[in-house]
């Protein structure tokens, strides 16, 4: 195989590598399908590095960019926040589009229109949230406020949460101390738990006041991170539905800070938060042992 470039960005700490394949043809790069090539060029110690790895598309459904993400372990998502705003961000940088205000990125989960804005911000309409039990996925079809609800025991803790859509499925556990989340071992139990058969994002939330919350993040396919942005959403959709927040709140992730906001709950949610250039580089697949 041969060689490609990439540019590594992050935004808040939950970094990807991103590949520019435009100018390819889909057999040039059939190493997508390959998840021991992913998980290869993700792994932090004898790859590149990353949560995750960002395909740069040409559009297929009138959009201006078509976006594909892979998790470390090679499983390809349906969206990821954090990953759109880095890839919104590359395309910024360079010039193949030019600087334009609003880019429609193409998703699994449908086209999403992202604005570009000063100091490395970038906001983006995340689409409405997903609460029928069926698009989300999950098994609870009843709640509160259409917010699908239930309950889980861990290491006999009882947990409360909530399930929610954002493209892809959430799981949102309202806690009074972070501390005493146990997120490495509870994360994958609670991923691959019987009420999300596609499997679930894990979110432990504390709700400081109702216009700020801390979380921290157990990624699908991709463990703990220090960010996610689909589950940022998610969780102040849930803490909103819950009563405990306003449909406005800082979330403070273990990376830095989201600003999230609901304005219509029956409407889209917006996410505005950095995304920033790491460094350039080139994969070399033959120094990859798979």
């Amino acid at each position: 195989m041969q060689a490609f470039e990439f540019c590594k960005y992050q935004g808040l700490g939950n970094d990807f590598v991103i590949v520019d394949l435009r100018d390819y043809k889909p057999e040039e790069y059939i190493w997508l399908q390959k998840k021991d090539i992913i998980s290869a060029i993700c792994n932090r110690n004898f790859g590149v590095g990353a949560d995750g790895i960002v395909a740069c598309l040409n559009p297929e459904r009138g959009g201006d960019i078509r976006m594909r993400i892979f998790n470390s372990n090679g499983t390809e998502a349906e969206m990821c926040g954090n990953g759109i705003r880095c890839l919104v961000s590359y395309i910024n940088d360079n010039d193949r589009i030019k600087q334009v205000s609003n880019i429609n990125v193409e998703t699994k989960s449908g086209i999403i229109l992202a604005y570009n804005s000063k100091d490395d911000i970038v906001t983006v309409n995340m689409g409405n949230p997903y609460l029928n039990h069926e698009d989300i996925p999950t098994t609870i079809d009843e709640g509160i406020n259409r917010l699908p609800t239930a309950s889980i025991t861990i290491d006999e803790h009882l947990f409360n949460f909530a399930a929610v859509g954002m493209g892809n499925p959430h799981m949102v556990i309202p806690v009074k101390d972070l501390n005493t989340v146990k997120l490495k071992e509870w994360g994958p139990i609670l991923e691959n738990n019987t009420y999300f058969p596609a499997s679930t994002n894990v979110h432990f939330v504390r709700v400081i006041n109702q216009e700020e919350i801390e979380m921290l993040v157990w990624e699908r396919g991709s463990g703990q991170t220090l960010a996610c942005g689909t589950g940022a959403c998610a969780t102040l959709v849930a803490c909103y539905l819950l009563g405990i927040t306003k449909n406005k709140a800082r979330v403070n992730l273990p990376g830095g800070i989201l600003n999230i906001e609901w304005p219509d709950s029956d409407g889209p949610v917006y996410m505005s938060g950095p995304a920033t250039k790491v460094y350039d580089g080139k994969i070399d697949f033959s120094n990859f042992n798979v």
